[in-house]
C-alpha cells in the first residue's frame, strides 16, 4: 500500500502530498537527529574519562557503566515504540519524553559543577594515594542523570526512523527512491551529530569543564527539539491501530486453543480482514510457513478478539517470528563495537596524544572514521547505489541482508586488529619500563585508528542495513517498533558486552581474587589483548550464524524498483533472496 494511503496532516485530515511530506519534512527530522547525537556520540565515547578521572571509578566498573549507559540509550526505545504504535502519535510521543533527556544532562551539569557532588580530587602523594570513588547519594544523583537521558532519547530513537519513512509514498517510483536516500542521510545526520560532539563537545568536557560540556549537550537537544517541532505542520502522520503485542498475543492464544482444528483446503475461507475497516493500516495476504498460526483464523463460530484472529493479525505475527534468527544474530555480531569503542579510549590515554604541538583527547580520534562515514554516505547514495541499482535493479543497491553481513565481516577484522595494536603497545610500555606508568607510553595514539575506521564501516553499512531491513520488514501498524528493534540489537548487544567483561574476569582471576584480564585500573597490567583475541573469535562465529541464517530469509517486501508504468504487487511467497 502507499506511504500516504491513510496518513494525516497536523489537523487530523488526509495528506496532500504537494504540501506534505517528501524531502523537505525530513530536514526537520534530520535536524534532530544530528543535534541529539552530537550530545549522545560525545559522551558515550568520553563517559569513560568522566566516570574515571571525576567519578574515580576502576577500568572494569567504568567500562560497564558506560557500556549500560550505551544500551539503555538503545532499550529505552522499545516502550516508547510500544505508546507511539499503539496509542499516541509518533510526533506526541517524542514531545512528550524529549524534555526527559534535557532534564538528565541539566542534573549532570549540576553534579559536575557542585564540588559536594562528586568525589574530591585524587591524592598524588605516593605514601598515602587515596582516590575514593563516587558512592552513596552522589552515586545515586549520577545514575539518575544519566538513565533519564534514555528515557527520552529513546522516543526518538524509536519514532523518528518510523517518522521520517512516512514521509514517502513507496508507490511513487521518486518517493521510492527518496526513502531509500531518507536513512542513509539519517545516518549522515548521525554520523554529522557525531563529528559535531567529538570535535566541539569532547573539547568542552575535556578543556572547559564537565559541567559546561553537559550544559551545552542540554542546549543542542533544546535547540533539535525547537527545529523539529517547527516541522509539524509538513508531516504526514499515522494513526495508532492499537497494540501490536495485544494483536500477537491475541494469535498465539486463540492458535493454542484451536491446535486440534484442521486447516480448510481453501486457504480464502480463513478469516479475511475488511478493507474498511477503521483500524486495518494494510491488508496482509496469508504465506506459507507457520501453519500452525493459520489456525487463529479459522472461523470455528466463536467470535471475539481472544477467540478468531484475521489472516492479517496472523501474518503480523509470522512477520515477527521470521525476523527473530536475523536480530539474534545480528546481537552476537554487535557485542564487540561498544566494547572496542570504550577500551580503545582507555587505550589511548596511555599514550602519546600529541599532533604536533596539540593534544588530541583519545575520544577524539572517532572524528576520523566519523569523517569516512559522512564521505562513504554521500558517495553510496549518489553514485555507488544508482550505479549497483542498473546492474542489479534493487532499490538500494544491494539487499539489506547483504549490506548487513559486510558490516559484520568489518567488524571481524576491526576485533582482529584491536588485538595486535593491544599487543604493540603493551610491548612498547614493556621495552621502556612504563608498565606501571598509566601514561606516557611514546606510541602514537594514531595507530588505534585503524580499528576505529573499521568500525566506522561497521557503521555505514550494518547500521543503515539493519534500520532499513527492521523499518522496511514490519507490518504497518508496527514501524516503530520495527525501528526499535535494531536499537534493542545495539542494547542488548551492549549488555551481553558487559556481561562478558564480568564473566571473562570471573574466569580468569587466580584464587587469591587477583589477576583478571581486565581487573585494576592500569592497563598494562591487564589482559586486553587476549579479551580481544576471545572478541575476534566470537565475531567470526556470529558472523557465520548470521550468514546461515540470512541466506535462509524470506523478504516480505520486493526490493526491486517501482517502476513508472505500474507498481509491483506483492509476492505471497515473499522474495527469497539475501
Amino acid at each position: 500500500m502507499g506511504g500516504s494511503s491513510g496518513l494525516l496532516d497536523w489537523r487530523g485530515r488526509p495528506v496532500n502530498t504537494k504540501k506534505h511530506g517528501g524531502v523537505r519534512a525530513s530536514i526537520f527530522i534530520h535536524a534532530l537527529v544530528l543535534l541529539s547525537n552530537a550530545a549522545n556520540i560525545a559522551n558515550i565515547l568520553n563517559l569513560v574519562s568522566y566516570l574515571r578521572g571525576t567519578m574515580h571509578m576502576d577500568v572494569a566498573k567504568a567500562s560497564t557503566m558506560a557500556s549500560n549507559f550505551f544500551a539503555a540509550l538503545q532499550m529505552f526505545s522499545i516502550p516508547a515504540a510500544f505508546l507511539a504504535d499503539s496509542y499516541i502519535k509518533r510526533f506526541y510521543t517524542v514531545l512528550i519524553f524529549g524534555p526527559i533527556e534535557i532534564l538528565g544532562y541539566i542534573l549532570l551539569a549540576v553534579q559536575a559543577h557542585v564540588p559536594s557532588l562528586h568525589p574530591p580530587p585524587c591524592n598524588p602523594n605516593p605514601t598515602t594515594s587515596t582516590c575514593e570513588p563516587v558512592s552513596g547519594s552522589n552515586l545515586s544523583l549520577l545514575l539518575l542523570g544519566l538513565y533519564l537521558i534514555p528515557i527520552g532519547d529513546g522516543a526518538a530513537r524509536a519514532c523518528l526512523p518510523a517518522l521520517g519513512g512516512e514521509q514517502f509514498d513507496i508507490s511513487d517510483p521518486v518517493e521510492q527512491r527518496q526513502e531509500t536516500s531518507f536513512f542513509n542521510w539519517y545516518t549522515f545526520a548521525v554520523s554529522t551529530g557525531g563529528f559535531v560532539g567529538l570535535v566541539f563537545i569532547v573539547w568542552v568536557e575535556n578543556s572547559r569543564g564537565w559541567d559546561l560540556g553537559f550544559a551545552v549537550c542540554a542546549l543542542c537537544v533544546l535547540l533539535g527539539m525547537l527545529i523539529w517541532i517547527a516541522g509539524f505542520p509538513f508531516y504526514r502522520n499515522q494513526l495508532p491501530s492499537g497494540s501490536p503485542i495485544t494483536r500477537m498475543l491475541q494469535v498465539f492464544v486463540v492458535a493454542i486453543r484451536k491446535r486440534k482444528v484442521q486447516l480448510p483446503v481453501n486457504p480464502s475461507e480463513l478469516k479475511q480482514i475488511n478493507q474498511d475497516d477503521a483500524n486495518a493500516l494494510e491488508v496482509l495476504q496469508r504465506t506459507e510457513g507457520f501453519q500452525c498460526l493459520d489456525k487463529a483464523a479459522v472461523d470455528t463460530g466463536k467470535t471475539g478478539a481472544w477467540s478468531l484472529c484475521s489472516v492479517t493479525q496472523v501474518e503480523e505475527t509470522k512477520i515477527v517470528l521470521r525476523m527473530v534468527p536475523i536480530f539474534l544474530s545480528a546481537i552476537l555480531g554487535y557485542i564487540p563495537v561498544p566494547l572496542i569503542l570504550n577500551f580503545t579510549v582507555q587505550q589511548g590515554n596511555t599514550m602519546d596524544t600529541k599532533l604536533g604541538g596539540i593534544h588530541i583527547p583519545p575520544a577524539t580520534l572517532f572524528v576520523i572514521p566519523t569523517v569516512f562515514q559522512m564521505v562513504i554516505l554521500i558517495l553510496y547514495d549518489r553514485f555507488i547505489v544508482p550505479f549497483l541499482r542498473r546492474i542489479t535493479g534493487y532499490v538500494g543497491g544491494v539487499t539489506h541482508l547483504q549490506r548487513i553481513g559486510i558490516g559484520f565481516l568489518s567488524a571481524a577484522v576491526a576485533t582482529g586488529v584491536a588485538a595486535l595494536m593491544e599487543t604493540k603497545r603493551k610491548r612498547v610500555a614493556e621495552e621502556n619500563g612504563l608498565m606501571d606508568a598509566t601514561t606516557g607510553i611514546p606510541m602514537s595514539v594514531f595507530w588505534l585508528t585503524v580499528q576505529f575506521f573499521l568500525l566506522g564501516v561497521v557503521d555505514v553499512t550494518s547500521f543503515v542495513g539493519l534500520l532499513e531491513f527492521f523499518y522496511s520488514e514490519a507490518s504497518m501498524g508496527m514501524k516503530s517498533i520495527g525501528s526499535s528493534i535494531f536499537y534493542c540489537i545495539l542494547g542488548v548487544s551492549a549488555w551481553l558486552g558487559s556481561l562478558l567483561i564480568q564473566v571473562a574476569n570471573r574466569v580468569t582471576r587466580h584464587s587469591d581474587g587477583t589477576g583478571g584480564w581486565l581487573d585494576g585500573t592500569n592497563l598494562n597490567k591487564g589482559k586486553l589483548d587476549r579479551f580481544y583475541g576471545l572478541l575476534a573469535v566470537l565475531e567470526l562465529v556470529s558472523l557465520f550464524i548470521y550468514i546461515f541464517f540470512a541466506r535462509r530469509y524470506v523478504y516480505r517486501n520486493d526490493q526491486k524498483v517501482v517502476t513508472d508504468e505500474a507498481t509491483k504487487p506483492q509476492s505471497e511467497s515473499g522474495v527469497d533472496v539475501i
